[in-house]
Formats: C-alpha cells, sequence, structure tokens
C-alpha cells in the first residue's frame, strides 16, 4: 500500500497490483485490464472470469462468511461490477514468514485485512469478518486479551487512515446474507457518491 514491496518467498502465490490508482479509486474494470495482461488473457470474459476465480482461492479455505460476503457482493451487483470499486479479500500490509515462525501463526493478523476497497479521493474502506477468534479463547470463553488486541489494531488502522467496517461471522450464515450484504454496500456507495446502476 506503500509502494514498498519486497516479496522473499512464493511470488508466484502472491497477486501485487503494480499500476497507480487514479483519482477515482480502483476499480474492477482497472483490475481485470491488470489481469488480463499479467495473466495474458485476452478475451475480456475469460479474463474476468479467471480474476474472480484468482481472488476467490485467496480466501481462507475455514471461513464460510467471507466466502458469503465475496460472492454476494459480486453476485449482488451483477452488470455494475466493472464500474464498481473492486472489493479486494486477504490484503496484506506487511508479511514476514521470520515473524511468523518465531511468534506463531497469529503474529501478524493485525497486519492483514479480510477485505479492502480503495474508493476515489483516496479513501481506504476496510472490511472485517470477525469470527470467535476475535473475543475468544479456545475453549470458546470471552478473551480480554484477543478483544483488547483487536481494538487496537482499529486504532492503528484508523490512525493511518483506514475505515473499519465490521461484520459478525454469524450475521453472513443465514439465508438473509446476501440482501444484508448488497444492502450494506449499496449504503457505502451511496454515503460516498459511487453511482450504481445494474441489473442483477
Amino acid at each position: 500500500m506503500n509502494n514498498d514491496v519486497e516479496i522473499v518467498t512464493n511470488a508466484d502465490k502472491v497477486l501485487v497490483y503494480d499500476r497507480p490508482i487514479g483519482i477515482d479509486g480502483l476499480l474492477w474494470s482497472d483490475l481485470q485490464s491488470w489481469w488480463s495482461e499479467t495473466a495474458g488473457i485476452a478475451d475480456a470474459d475469460a479474463a474476468k472470469k479467471s480474476l474472480y476465480r484468482r481472488l476467490r482461492i485467496s480466501l481462507p479455505s475455514n471461513s464460510p462468511p467471507q466466502y458469503a460476503l465475496f460472492n454476494s457482493f459480486y453476485s449482488g451487483f451483477g452488470s455494475a461490477v466493472p464500474e464498481l470499486t473492486a472489493l479486494l479479500p486477504e490484503v496484506w500490509l506487511h508479511w514476514d514468514p521470520r515473524t511468523v515462525k518465531e511468534r506463531g501463526r497469529d503474529a501478524l493478523l493485525r497486519f492483514r485485512m479480510d477485505f479492502l476497497l480503495l474508493l476515489p479521493q483516496g479513501v481506504r474502506i476496510v472490511i472485517e469478518v470477525d469470527g470467535k477468534h476475535h473475543y475468544a479463547d479456545d475453549a470458546g470463553r470471552a478473551d480480554v486479551v484477543r478483544y483488547a488486541q483487536m481494538v487496537a489494531a482499529d486504532r492503528e488502522l484508523k490512525l493511518a487512515g483506514y475505515q473499519i467496517f465490521r461484520f459478525g461471522a454469524h450475521e453472513l450464515l443465514g439465508e438473509s446474507a446476501g440482501a444484508l450484504v448488497k444492502t450494506f454496500f449499496e449504503s457505502l456507495f451511496k454515503r460516498y457518491g459511487i453511482p450504481v446502476s445494474y441489473r442483477p
């Protein structure tokens, strides 16, 4: 995010968008154009489907609520998606495998965003999906330390210029999840003056 990128291992598993982000933010159409060139896919429809699949497989396999949010966003807005801000899953501000090795797998969770949108005028929106691990220990008991770590991470992100919106994982597991997600993003786009015109 700060134009400082160094990938030391598994570069083939990491996507790095290396184009300037303009005043309109990062649209799906921008991302698709970049992906088409990067992956060498000339056909626009094929590039769109390939990019969607590539983003989707970056979601953690043990998080159905994140899948629900991702799928609901892209299916809910249908034909409007190309001109909307892209919903980016699993975005890292910083990743150091040595730190993970030394401090355990949860060492850098505060540096990872579940979803990121780069809106016009430099507005950065973070979407988090909170399961039990955000506020409870492995036995399911309330864990004040984990909760404190989460709110501390929120403060750091907000001070760095990000706005954070949280969903409880439970909200995204029922039949109403699709409508909930769509309503939220419609309100978000309206709040920031982003027009939405689509056929579902």
